[in-house]
């Protein structure tokens, strides 16, 4: 088994530990992670901006809007959601992926954009509605997650667009697409909020009964190092010990992470191990317990299907709410109480939110 010598594990530890120390909180962890990919995305020419294809009618009412769900291209997708998003998005992910793009039909606008993949292997509020630790071959090709469920902003402020965006991941036409993209039953809608502690709501609250809060996820792990310092890290170890994962490894950072902390902890002992595990354990502070949202779409029975005990549907009596245009239409009621309520305090937000070289956005909106 790999190791370092000594003064090179000690030279590892401290780059780790010098990188966490320099944050006190998660939006100042976060903001590093934003500001370090956009120094590397390309700058447009004036005009010609995806920033342009953005919805920017802030005049318009929400009782005028109406939508379309489409499947972007990748530069699309990626493009726009980057400028948009205050987090760090995965250029891939392993498992299912479905990339959805909404659409105001009226001005041919961009309004938001969603990201749905495979869930992740354990989650432990998850286990306790379902009663267990699911079957994961059943639960994969029963259930899907919401990775990125980002409004373009002041759309998001003004009208709810998160609202609307995690109430159309809970529509039949998702289900339908996945069944039929991936041979699903699909029954299980899973999401977290982007943020914890650091923020007192979340735009997945008030949604009941399209989705619900299930409780809290759990936050014991070690944050992921970024930028230059990561690379420097990277290049020092495996100039010394080689490759420590294969090089098609899916979720590579994070295995790549994990070996890395485990080569340090076997080259490490006595007093150097124990300040290198305090050093881990003091940057999971900068991890927060997320809230963890569930929609069954309407499904009755969702519970006994994710567990394997049946494959027949029934539907709960609110089954055709779900539908693309009654979730539509809740989301409209809502957000033209929320809209004129902004402009009567003449606190409409009308200045396009976009991550730029020279941006200043606060990193929790």
């Amino acid at each position: 088994m790999k190791t370092l010598e000594r003064q090179e594990a000690l030279h590892c530890s401290k780059v780790i530990a010098d990188y966490f120390e320099k944050f006190s909180r998660v939006d100042e962890y976060m903001l590093e992670q934003k500001l370090e990919q956009i120094k590397h995305m390309p700058t447009a020419l004036p005009g010609m901006g995806f920033e342009d294809d953005l919805f920017s009618d802030y005049t318009m009412s929400p009782e005028d809007m109406d939508f379309e769900i489409i499947e972007p291209d990748d530069k699309t997708f990626t493009s726009c959601l980057n400028i948009i998003s205050s987090h760090t998005n995965m250029a891939s992910i392993p498992g299912k992926n479905l990339r959805l793009a909404i659409r105001e039909k009226n001005t041919g606008k961009w309004v938001g954009f969603i990201r749905l993949g495979s869930p992740v292997i354990n989650m432990k509020p998850r286990n306790e509605l379902l009663g267990n630790v699911p079957e994961l071959s059943t639960f994969n090709k029963t259930s899907i997650m919401g990775f990125c469920i980002v409004p373009s902003q002041p759309f998001g402020f003004n009208y709810l667009g998160g609202k609307l965006l995690a109430a159309l991941c809970c529509s039949h036409y998702v289900r339908e697409r996945m069944n039929q993209k991936y041979d699903m039953n699909l029954v299980y809608f899973e999401t977290t909020s982007l943020y914890g502690s650091s923020k007192s709501s979340s735009q997945y609250d008030g949604m009941k009964p399209i989705l619900k809060n299930r409780g809290l996820s759990d936050s014991d792990f070690t944050p992921l190092m970024h930028g230059e310092p990561w690379k420097r890290l990277v290049d020092y170890v495996e100039s010394r010990v080689g490759s420590l994962i294969p090089k098609d490894a899916s979720s590579k950072k994070l295995k790549l992470t994990t070996a890395i902390q485990g080569l340090i902890k076997r080259s490490l002992d006595g007093t150097d191990l124990d300040n290198f595990k305090d050093t881990l354990e003091n940057a999971k502070k900068l991890t927060e317990r997320k809230r963890y949202y569930v929609s069954n779409y309407g499904i009755r029975n969702y519970i006994d299907i994710v567990n394997g005990k049946t494959d027949e549907i029934i539907k709960e009596d609110n089954y055709d709410k779900y539908e693309v245009e009654n979730l539509i239409k809740w989301w409209r009621k809502k957000a033209t109480n929320r809209y004129n309520n902004l402009k009567a305090d003449n606190r409409l937000r009308t200045e396009l939110e976009v991550w730029t070289n020279s941006t200043n956005i606060d990193i929790i909106r």
